[in-house]
């Protein structure tokens, strides 16, 4: 068997039935793997690479990954939030920073390191435009460390970005938490959420980056069952 390690943020994490229908891109990815691929979610809600690193989340994953698994890397959300000392960390200094710690431990168990962009956030404007990023210079970072420790880079910001802008806002929302027309607030006092992702919208990125693991070639093409499975999902495009 082949294990997946997946670290990251509450866009990726394994959600319960008290959060339905809340659903983490890693808790869908396995939609698309081969069938001796293990997905092994370490993923916490609220977390940055500062915070995961001092509750000695990536130190369990040093005691259990091996030689030929993968360590998918995938923060930014949390990393952004200045007025918290215990997560928030410089997008060119300390990000980088921390990244390279999780490197260092795939590369040290003889693991494949990868890493993945944010996922963008559904924030449009009255005009319905897709309104600036606010994770733009997590996502420079995150290339800027990519180049710095050769790692392979799948962008998922650009890919969820892209199809929101394509999208639209209305059509949008049926991926997000944010309301859909015609559905029950499922929120205190009707709260929207455009960041976290309903099972369709897990799937659907979860299907970007497969897309993405095939475009970088063996081995991480190797994880994914077939490039049918992503012809299949008209949302997602397919070169070659």
């Amino acid at each position: 068997m082949r294990h997946i390690f997946w670290a990251g943020d509450s866009t990726v994490a394994c959600n319960k039935f008290n959060t339905y229908p809340q659903t983490g891109i890693a808790q869908a990815f396995d939609r698309y793997t081969k069938e001796d691929v293990v997905i092994y979610n370490h993923a916490v809600n609220g977390r940055s690479t500062k915070s995961f690193i001092d509750e000695s989340r990536l130190a369990t994953i040093y005691n259990e990954i091996t030689s030929g698994d993968y360590l998918f890397i995938q923060f930014g959300h949390n990393d952004e939030k200045i007025k918290d000392p215990t997560r928030y960390t410089d997008p060119h200094g300390e990000f980088i920073v921390n990244l390279g710690k999780f490197v260092n431990v795939a590369r040290n168990k003889g693991a494949y390191p990868v890493f993945i962009t944010s996922v963008e956030r559904r924030l449009f404007d009255e005009n319905g435009k897709l309104k600036d990023s606010e994770h733009t210079e997590y996502v420079k970072g995150m290339k800027e460390a990519a180049e710095k420790f050769d790692v392979p880079i799948v962008d998922l910001f650009s890919m969820s970005r892209e199809f929101l802008e394509k999208t639209g806002d209305e059509a949008s929302k049926k991926y997000y938490m944010n309301l859909a027309p015609g559905e029950a607030s499922w929120a205190p006092e009707g709260k929207k959420d455009n960041s976290h992702l309903k099972y369709e919208g897990a799937c659907l990125y979860s299907g970007m980056i497969a897309k993405g693991l095939l475009e970088l070639g063996n081995p991480y093409a190797s994880l994914i069952a077939a490039k049918e499975l992503l012809e299949a999902n008209s949302d997602i495009e397919i070169n070659g």
